[in-house]
């Protein structure tokens, strides 16, 4: 097209030319019968057809866009109100004048004159113009594109940005924004789910972010979980979780409130019962201590009373006798017999019937030592006696003698004829040390007997109650 109307000032393009002669060929089709098809009128029809400072032009199949100005529409005069002699009320057409590079008439033609050349039934294009609609000339004769967006010459709208393009420009709308009724509106990319988790819309974009927890990837829009673990919040053990962590606590810890530290658990706050005997707490754990005269058991909690008497820890001399009972011992010196007793055995005194002293006293006195421990449960059977020998026809009486017995903590239960059982009747607590002698009166009518024996027995009251 530029060829053409650089070169032909009668025709706009080799296609106008096409269209001529397309043109006569369809007015043959019609001058012969043949049916031909009516052109369509774009510039009337096609809405916006020629955009910025460009005329429409129809053409026979098409149209054409060309700068206002730029060209020249062949005018026919109008004849009179009688027609004025041209037929369908046109005169003869007027022709363009030697501006547009016709020659002027041979003022001595040696033949006739030419006819003059048939108005064109398409736009004359102006040789004053001789870039395109979009190009300027430049000094060297050459056409350059116009920047119409450099220049500020262009039609966009503010909302709008402007696109150089040859010969042209394009309105469009920036990344961020799509066109809408011709304005450029910001795209809500949060509504899309461009976000894994957290979006913020801004003008023309969006800004991810993630909860706590998480970490942006480096694409800016998903999020990977925090090993918080890694940097050891936890004051003991540390889980990690999707998007937090768990903190945990060793064995004799629990959790603070702060979900971090651990504190020590007093496990001797628990149970009274958790030690036999005392209970002391250590950092994650106890220890259970036993008094003076026992050693922890393998349980570690219950107390056994040291035997010092066989283990030799003891201050006992040669010449007398080590007892133990719970929580301790004592040293028993030799029996020595009170006059008028005499010794019979290592633990035994006897006053004969033949000494008239010994008449209204008990036979024979024989020593018995036992432990008891603090608080034992009641009724408790904890010393029996029997007669050694008998006789025919007697019968025997048990009781308990001596001052040893003022709070009724004993008493005697009889089992048998010749037997008996000290029954432990209320409570004792600890240390105590207590001598009851226990009665056995032997009663004989047959042969009017009447005669006794005692058990002097010791009894040793432990503090504690094991």
């Amino acid at each position: 097209n530029r060829l053409c109307l650089e070169q032909c000032p009668f025709c706009l393009s080799i296609g106008c030319v096409l269209n001529s002669v397309h043109s006569a060929f369809l007015l043959f089709v019609s001058l012969t019968g043949v049916p031909s098809s009516l052109d369509i009128d774009e510039c009337r029809t096609v809405p916006d057809a020629c955009r910025g400072d460009m005329q429409c032009v129809n053409q026979n199949g098409g149209y054409l866009c060309i700068p206002r100005g730029l060209y020249s529409q062949p005018t026919y005069p109008r004849g009179g109100e009688g027609g004025g002699g041209g037929g369908a009320g046109r005169s003869q057409a007027t022709y363009p004048d030697t501006s547009l590079g016709f020659p002027e008439p041979d003022p001595y033609p040696l033949q006739p004159p030419p006819a003059p050349p048939v108005a064109p039934s398409y736009p004359v294009v102006s040789r004053s113009a001789p870039c395109l609609l979009g190009y300027t000339l430049a000094e060297d004769g050459t056409c350059h594109d116009m920047d119409e967006c450099e220049t500020d010459s262009h039609q966009c709208n503010p909302t709008q940005v402007c696109i150089n393009t040859a010969g042209g420009y394009t309105c469009s709308c920036t990344e961020g924004y799509w066109l809408v009724g011709g304005q450029c509106q910001d795209i809500d990319e949060c509504r899309y789910g461009y976000c894994q988790q957290l979006c913020a819309n801004v003008p023309g974009s969006y800004s991810c972010s993630c909860n706590p927890g998480f970490l942006l990837n480096p694409d800016s829009r998903t999020c990977q979980d925090v090993d918080e673990c890694e940097d050891n919040p936890c004051a003991h053990g540390c889980f990690n979780t999707y998007g937090s962590y768990m903190c945990s606590c060793e064995e004799g810890f629990e959790l603070a409130s702060d979900g971090t530290t651990c504190n020590d658990l007093d496990e001797c706050g628990f149970s009274e019962f958790l030690c036999q005997h005392r209970c002391v707490n250590t950092p994650g754990s106890f220890q259970c201590h036993c008094p003076a005269g026992y050693y922890l058991y393998e349980d570690g909690r219950s107390c056994e009373d040291i035997n010092e008497c066989e283990t030799g820890n003891n201050t006992c001399t040669t010449a007398q006798v080590c007892f133990n009972f719970q929580g301790g011992y004592t040293c028993l010196d030799l029996l020595k017999c009170d006059p008028p007793y005499v010794e019979l055995s290592d633990n035994q005194c006897m006053c004969s019937a033949e000494n008239p002293a010994c008449r209204d006293r008990p036979f024979t006195i024989l020593y018995r030592h036992m432990d008891l421990s603090s608080g034992r449960s009641v009724p408790a059977d904890i010393f029996q006696m029997q007669a050694t020998t008998r006789y025919p026809g007697a019968f025997y009486i048990f009781q308990i003698k001596g001052p040893g017995n003022e709070g009724r903590e004993f008493y005697m239960r009889q089992t048998s004829n010749v037997s008996a059982t000290l029954v432990l009747s209320r409570p004792i607590k600890g240390p105590r040390e207590l001598v009851l002698d226990l009665e056995m009166v032997t009663v004989n009518n047959v042969i009017n007997f009447r005669g006794s024996s005692i058990i002097r027995l010791t009894i040793y009251v432990s503090e504690h109650p094991y």
